[in-house]
């Protein structure tokens, strides 16, 4: 993943790379920018989302607390985020109404939309407005112009949908007309609008062709992986698949803009690389043979730092995607939460999203550096605590690597192994 990003350049850069992915909210913020900056500083995520030059569309939800988002550059909305299906737009009188009142009035704050509802005739309590509106979020239908509101709904704020307490708060709150004008739940603050009009051409161009649209995504998948297979394309989802960009794929290869070869052992015959990512897998390539020679010292690698703690829905992340999981008892997924400890590239942990259920793949037991790592997820503050109750399914202070987990600061509890932030 290369050398740390600092400041606003950097988060630009990482950025520049996920754009256009699909991540679980989640993690966003406690996994996937944490993990490519030195410093993960959310008040300059703010800064480029207020001021337009970065735009958050939600891309399905995930349970009732979390769903799918794509940050992606305002200039590149309408070729990196698919359009809303009709198919399966939310329906309903709340859902129409708000949908209306965007349309015709532009952004809008939540005393807006839940005075629009009321003048429909359709139920403006806080939970159902508020329902509607992250159903229309997930949708990918409206965005805000801040994070806070995912920020307050993925953490599980007061009067988030799904809950009989809420509902009973939402009714007892029930505003009256023309007393509207009044702070709404956390989740529904700041300034929402469609996402339709940030897919509209500037005046005076015309919209992207479909071949426009298919090369800025291929080119964007390059930029996201360096190899582009079969299974990557197929694991982000995108429309069409990988027969979509492939004739976009096969035209750069002639123009010598990518390379096509077998770069990645058992996948499929169909990659394309950059020239620059070609590059470094023959330097990464030697420098393993060169170790092997060299007698290294048995802790897998050199002195450079070749281990990385990734979220297992991380789109660095190629376990369960593009590559299979390494032989295990367990049944690792890719699941929001849950973490992958790699070391030089290989899965050598795999955390469940609870934390409470550790698996270990054969590269653990090559390079005992995952402890050290796994442990520095908690004491970075990406995490408060882990308490691991299992290792490969059995006890985990009965487990053979328990040792290796206490030397990197783990401490016996009382259902296992335990670090806390302090």
């Amino acid at each position: 993943m290369g050398l740390p990003r600092r400041g606003v350049d950097g988060l630009v850069e990482a950025l520049s790379v996920l754009s256009g992915a699909s991540i679980p909210a989640s993690i966003l913020e406690s996994d996937v920018l944490p993990a490519r900056l030195a410093t993960y500083d959310r008040s300059l995520l703010d800064s480029l989302c207020t001021s337009g030059e970065v735009v958050w569309v939600g891309a399905g939800p995930l349970g009732a607390g979390d769903g799918r988002v794509r940050l992606v550059f305002r200039d590149q909305v309408d070729v990196l985020v698919p359009e809303a299906s009709a198919d399966d737009a939310p329906e309903g009188p709340v859902h129409g109404a708000l949908r209306a009142h965007l349309a015709a009035r532009g952004a809008s704050f939540w005393d807006d939309l839940v005075r629009a509802s009321a003048e429909a005739g359709a139920d403006y309590d806080d939970p159902t407005v508020l329902a509607a509106l992250w159903d229309l979020v997930w949708a990918g239908e409206v965005t805000n112009d801040s994070l806070a509101p995912l920020r307050a709904f993925v953490a599980g704020s007061p009067g988030k949908k799904g809950t009989a307490a809420a509902k009973r708060a939402g009714a007892r709150a029930r505003p009256r007309p023309g007393r509207l004008s009044r702070l709404g739940p956390p989740a529904g603050a700041g300034r929402w609008s469609l996402v339709a009009p940030l897919r509209a051409p500037l005046p005076g161009q015309p919209a992207p062709t479909p071949t426009e649209v298919a090369h800025a995504r291929a080119t964007q998948l390059l930029e996201r992986y360096g190899v582009l297979t079969r299974e990557a394309a197929l694991g982000e989802g995108i429309e069409g698949g990988f027969a979509g960009v492939y004739p976009v794929l096969k035209a750069m290869e002639e123009r010598g803009a990518v390379r096509r070869g077998y770069f990645v052992a058992g996948l499929g015959a169909a990659q394309f690389a950059l020239p620059g990512a070609v590059d470094r897998l023959r330097s990464a390539r030697d420098a393993r043979r060169t170790d092997a020679l060299g007698g290294q010292d048995g802790r897998g690698g050199n002195d450079r730092d070749d281990i990385v703690v990734l979220a297992a829905t991380d789109p660095a992340q190629p376990y369960g995607a593009s590559l299979p999981w390494p032989p295990t008892d367990g049944r690792p997924a890719r699941a929001a939460g849950a973490l992958v400890v790699l070391v030089d590239g290989e899965a050598a942990v795999y955390v469940e999203r609870s934390g409470r259920s550790l698996l270990t793949f054969p590269a653990a037991i090559v390079d005992g550096r995952w402890s050290d790592a796994l442990a520095s997820v908690v004491r970075s503050g990406r995490r408060r605590s882990l308490e691991i109750a299992k290792i490969d399914g059995a006890p985990a202070r009965e487990s053979g690597q328990a040792d290796a987990l206490r030397e990197a600061g783990f401490a016996d509890g009382y259902k296992g192994l335990v670090l806390r932030n302090r």
